[in-house]
């Protein structure tokens, strides 16, 4: 009876043991897919995020004046509610985007917009409070990063990134092109670039300017120069050294005040 009693203890001790194993081999298996390396590209850019505001940026509620009209923002994890206000022939014009959807009122009555004008202002809302809030926007899954070298700009090392778009998740300008200059140091996005194709096309540089911190979250202003249609935008920064870039405007996000306190 003893010798039963051992066998069965035996059977059930190794396959205890056989199952703890793959209890143990599954663990390590999902603990190596958290632990997967990012690309160089991935890495910048997230060390551009966590400097210019990092996890700030998924609770912030800021407003700001932007060519004498009022924006804001505020980002709630995924969901987020944009919004931009204006007097337009003395009657106040507001838009809001909030999760994809628009909405306009005008003196607080809500008027009926076509799929056109959706879609017109919402890209017009959409790219103020990107342009706004960079490199937040940058973590989203329909951009993709592809790390360029380093560069020197007056100099001062940088890290290059080229970023483009998914058509899926991307915008109506998915295939627009972009170039970073992230300081190496400091991880702040002090040059960026960019060319698109509607209206024949052409391409922008901008070098930032006007830093400050609100709350936790950088704020930038930018000087907007233009750059000939077909110009690598690799090379504009070398044109830009050399004053060969013409300026055409100022990007400034004036008054900005964090709704959140």
């Amino acid at each position: 009876m003893k010798l039963i009693l051992k066998c069965v203890f035996s059977v059930l001790s190794l396959t205890m043991i056989s199952c703890n194993t793959k209890e143990i081999k599954k663990e390590t298996v999902v603990v190596e897919k958290k632990e997967e390396k990012l690309t160089k590209s991935d890495s910048i850019i997230n060390g551009a995020i966590k400097a210019h505001g990092g996890d700030l940026y998924d609770k912030a509620s800021y407003k700001f004046v932007f060519r004498n009209k009022q924006y804001s923002f505020t980002n709630n994890g995924t969901s987020y509610r944009y919004s931009i206000e204006r007097i337009v022939k003395d009657k106040k014009v507001i838009d809001v985007l909030e999760n994809g959807n628009i909405t306009r009122t005008i003196d607080g009555v809500e008027i009926v917009l076509n799929d056109r004008d959706k879609g017109r202002y919402s890209e017009s809302l959409n790219s103020v409070i990107y342009f706004a809030t960079l490199p937040y926007k940058l973590k989203d899954k329909a951009v993709k990063k592809e790390y360029k070298g380093t560069v020197l700009i007056k100099n001062k090392n940088y890290n290059v990134v080229k970023v483009s778009f998914n058509e899926e998740g991307g915008g109506k300008d998915f295939d627009d092109k972009f170039y970073y200059w992230i300081d190496a140091e400091t991880n702040t996005i002090d040059y960026l670039a960019y060319s698109y194709s509607v209206n024949k096309g052409g391409g922008r540089f901008r070098s930032a300017y006007n830093r400050r911190n609100v709350d936790g979250v950088i704020f930038q202003d930018y000087i907007n120069f233009k750059a000939e249609v077909g110009t690598p935008l690799s090379k504009l920064p070398e044109l830009y050294e050399k004053n060969e870039l013409k300026e055409l405007s100022r990007i400034e996000t004036e008054n900005v005040v964090n709704l959140a306190k």
